[in-house]
């Protein structure tokens, strides 16, 4: 994953992603991994390209709380299974927020970039080859596994950005 660039956020938004993600970049450095940071930071710029971008209002703490509530939620960093592991109350204490203020923020965020559940868009690159929700396409109105399809079908899901990467054969 490339990390993102200044260039890819509006310059009357860059401010407001550079503070953003300072507070994200911390606590990823301090609790997570830079794994984490960079998605994060994918998602900070996102929404500094929407227009009007969400960000103009509210608290910076609680926007960057809500970022890396989400982006854990999608790559189940609440699952005490998952490495590394962070409860969604220490998550929020983290950013001197309550657990319910990071949970709606998050809500607000996956309604405002249309962020579907197990949308591997937001996985971490070290967990797209086996996330989930990577491999599932409707195909003549059935969910299939695009590793088990023709490699025709999966050349035209990855094309569309349906699938991560194409499968070795």
């Amino acid at each position: 994953m490339t990390q993102v660039s200044t260039g890819s956020v509006p310059q009357a938004m860059r401010p407001t992603y550079e503070a953003l993600t300072a507070l994200t970049d911390a606590f990823c450095k301090e609790r997570l991994n830079e794994e984490y940071a960079e998605v994060c930071r994918q998602m900070a710029a996102a929404l500094c390209r929407k227009r009007p971008s969400p960000l103009q209002s509210g608290s910076l703490q609680t926007w960057a709380g809500g970022i890396v509530h989400l982006v854990g939620s999608i790559n189940f960093l609440f699952d005490r299974a998952s490495k590394p592991y962070l409860s969604a109350a220490d998550l929020a204490a983290g950013f001197g927020i309550a657990k319910s203020t990071t949970g709606n923020k998050a809500a607000q965020i996956r309604q405002a970039l249309k962020i579907r559940d197990l949308d591997w868009h937001w996985a971490l690159p070290s967990k797209r080859g086996d996330y989930p929700g990577a491999w599932l396409i409707e195909f003549d109105g059935f969910l299939i596994d695009a590793r088990n399809a023709p490699r025709e079908i999966q050349e035209i899901a990855f094309r569309k950005g349906f699938i991560p990467y194409l499968p070795d054969q």
